[in-house]
């Protein structure tokens, strides 16, 4: 008997959490059980073969907005090949609306209806031992013997503790995130997010999240991933981790925690500010500063406090800091979300993501979307369209920004020139809609360009604009492009470099590890984040060394030193 639990995931670098507990959870059928990892941009004829080659008696599909439609064709195509394997399906995006959704797809035999570990076991024994009845089993929805769909009752929760720890032999996991979790649940019931349909909030013991957190620093693996929805919503639970990672640091591992940064004590801001830097990352979900869509999505949430602790994180220059943005929420218009954004980047965060709210299926706002005007995709991943207060030209407009943000900001590739180029501009929302304005009269969007290329389309838009000191910004992009790498081709507006061969060579330049850039312009401020007008320039360049050996844990850029 083979059981295979197939996981179809976003990109290479991911892994599927969920299979491998479920493995875990089952290993008296450890023989039995295989799992079977692709991504979405494999080709389905590919992963069809795959599955069909290893002769599996059962098949189960962990399903996700960004892969079910692929699950979809997968199950049908393979059901068309062995009806008589039974075909099951789990995750989120099935959990909810079962019965439609067996009606719809009549090739599956059944669905894991919420959390899995006990479900899936018990599923093994049906299929395995022959010992339990399908009618049996909580937690499932299925077909009965007449061919009609049937749920059975929920399934109680599980203790953590009682989950085994599903990593052992890490060589499948090279150049991947490992995902990991020491609580499931969310005290908060924010109306977009499916933790809210989950009841009660539950914590692996110290003692054990020790012991598997041990296990990582050991194997030196690059970054763990915690998958816990709110990490510091137990403030023993989160500085108790906290202080293990950082006594028992490997100078390696980094460690990727989703915070409500309102919620930080004076005590676990110091405890955070003195871990090593690059040690921890944290992914800080802001959503929105309006307080009326604060209160309409359940949110719970002090905007002051947030930002406060946000702008003392930054300052220790320790832990790389991710702040969320989501479009589309009820009573946040146009105008509305401007302000969000233009207050939630004046923070500075290493990364700054604007997302679209996703309507999913089984959430408050989904059961209430004709109320709040909510059109959204009707396929996956369900993105919204518009809105009560946001009309689909604004969503463009905020889509452009999205774009340009990713590009000049996100990218840490730009990050001399945007602190310029914000200087002319009254709003940051406002310079990235420019930008963007700006591709798309071009017909530039969506289309692969060079570094070097948006580079010199940042000079156009300069000169368009009609900003003064484009000597500025041609030095500040030649800063860029050095700051991040040492480039094999240089830039056209650069100075010759026989024009200070000599002088850098005096200098002491190593063309491996280090490159000499001479400037005119002081970026010293800019370095520091604390530059509040333009840079001055001298009547004379002077030298930056770029250090390729010496790069900032947070960022990746080369160290900097005027010399």
């Amino acid at each position: 008997m083979k059981i295979l639990l197939v996981a179809i995931n976003a990109k290479y670098i991911h892994s599927n959490l969920a299979v491998y507990s479920l493995k875990a959870y089952a290993e008296k059928y450890g023989d039995q059980v295989e799992l079977f990892e692709y991504t979405i941009n494999h080709r389905a004829d590919v992963i069809l073969q795959e599955i069909y080659k290893r002769k599996p008696d059962v098949v189960c599909f962990s399903c996700y907005i960004w892969n079910i439609d692929l699950v979809k064709q997968l199950a049908g195509a393979f059901h068309a090949l062995r009806p008589e394997v039974p075909l099951w399906a789990g995750g989120p995006e099935v959990s909810y609306e079962w019965e439609r959704f067996l009606l719809e797809h009549p090739e599956l035999t059944g669905l894991m209806l919420g959390e899995g570990e006990g479900t899936f076991r018990e599923l093994c024994e049906h299929y395995v031992d022959h010992t339990r009845a399908l009618e049996e089993i909580e937690g499932i929805a299925y077909r009965n013997p007449a061919g009609q769909v049937a749920a059975t009752s929920g399934r109680e929760l599980l203790s953590l503790d009682e989950i085994p720890f599903c990593y052992g032999d890490l060589s499948d996991f090279t150049n991947r995130i490992i995902y990991y979790e020491t609580s499931r649940g969310c005290p908060f019931q924010c109306s977009y997010c499916l933790s809210s349909v989950e009841k009660g909030l539950r914590f692996k013991s110290l003692p054990r999240v020790f012991e598997e957190l041990g296990f990582f620093l050991e194997e030196q693996v690059p970054q763990v991933k915690f998958v816990d929805r709110t990490f510091n919503c137990d403030h023993e639970h989160a500085r108790a981790v906290w202080q293990f990672l950082k006594d028992h640091d490997n100078g390696i591992t980094n460690f990727h925690f989703e915070i409500s940064a309102d919620l930080l004590t004076g005590e676990e801001l110091e405890l955070l500010g003195s871990l090593r830097p690059g040690l921890v990352q944290l992914e800080i979900g802001v959503q929105t500063v309006n307080p009326r869509t604060i209160r309409e999505i359940r949110r719970t949430m002090d905007i002051e406090r947030l930002k406060a602790a946000a702008v003392r994180i930054r300052e220790r220059r320790n832990i790389h800091v991710h702040l969320d943005l989501i479009a589309g929420l009820p009573f946040e218009d146009y105008q509305s979300f401007q302000k969000s954004f233009d207050e939630i980047y004046a923070l500075h965060p290493q990364q700054l993501q604007l997302g679209f709210l996703k309507v999913l299926k089984g959430s408050f706002l989904y059961e209430n979307r004709q109320a709040y005007g909510l059109v959204c995709q009707e396929t996956p991943p369900y993105e919204v369209l518009k809105t009560r207060w946001l009309s689909y030209d604004e969503l463009i407009r905020i889509k452009q920004v999205e774009e340009m943000l990713e590009v000049y900001y996100n990218s840490g590739q730009f990050e001399m020139t945007m602190q310029i180029l914000e200087l002319a501009f009254a709003s940051p929302f406002e310079m990235f809609l420019a930008l963007g304005r700006f591709y798309e009269a071009r017909g530039w969007f969506y289309q692969k360009h060079s570094r070097i290329r948006r580079c010199e389309i940042l000079l156009e838009f300069v000169k368009e604009r009609g900003l003064p000191c484009r000597e500025l910004y041609e030095e500040a992009l030649t800063f860029d492009l050095y700051y991040r790498e040492n480039m094999k081709s240089r830039p056209s507006w650069a100075p010759d470099p026989a024009l200070f061969k000599d002088e850098a060579r005096r200098l002491g330049q190593d063309h491996k590890n280090c490159h000499l850039e001479p400037f005119y312009y002081d970026f010293s401020l800019l370095l520091e984040k604390k530059q509040r007008g333009y840079p001055a320039r001298r009547a004379e360049w002077r030298f930056y060394r770029f250090s390729y050996g010496e790069r900032d844990p947070l960022t990746g850029q080369a160290k900097a030193a005027l010399i």
